[in-house]
């Protein structure tokens, strides 16, 4: 399950992504937009801003915005940068490897290997869906929502 910091870093990506070159979008219109608390959406903005992906302009007409497009920004990144580790086990991680306390044996440990393959097959998904396919992806559902309500 990802935490709330990684769900309202993406919904805020998507809904800066929507309006991706149109100017700073101010955090209490993303936080309304999504229902999202606007301390805790700050504070994750900021650490969007300091890790490259957001961009900010203070003062009337500030905000914040993409640096990088949204067919850039990855899923895997955005949940590594909120979250850490995308692995059940500290074991499989790729990035935060930690051997579990209580293993005797990593080479003959079955749990560990259904994280691994577990790890291989969320990470193929994150690491190939952009801030834009989601864009994309709400979109089309919108659209078939629509075309189905007829």
């Amino acid at each position: 399950m990802i935490s709330k910091k990684s769900k309202y870093a993406i919904k805020a990506l998507v809904g800066l992504a929507k309006r991706y070159k149109s100017g700073p979008v101010i955090i209490a219109e993303l936080a309304e937009e999504d229902a999202m608390p606007r301390k805790f959406l700050e504070a994750i903005l900021l650490e969007l801003k300091n890790q490259g992906i957001l961009g900010s302009k203070k003062g009337a007409g500030g905000g914040y915005y993409m640096i990088k497009p949204p067919a850039e920004v990855m899923l895997s990144s955005v949940l590594r940068l909120t979250d850490g580790p995308i692995s059940l086990l500290p074991c499989v991680s790729l990035n935060f490897y930690e051997r579990c306390a209580d293993c005797t044996d990593e080479a003959t440990c079955g749990l560990r290997q259904v994280a691994r393959e577990v790890r291989d097959a969320s990470l193929h998904i994150l690491s190939n869906t952009s801030i834009q396919d989601l864009v994309d992806k709400e979109a089309a559902l919108a659209k078939k929502r629509k075309a189905t309500r007829k």
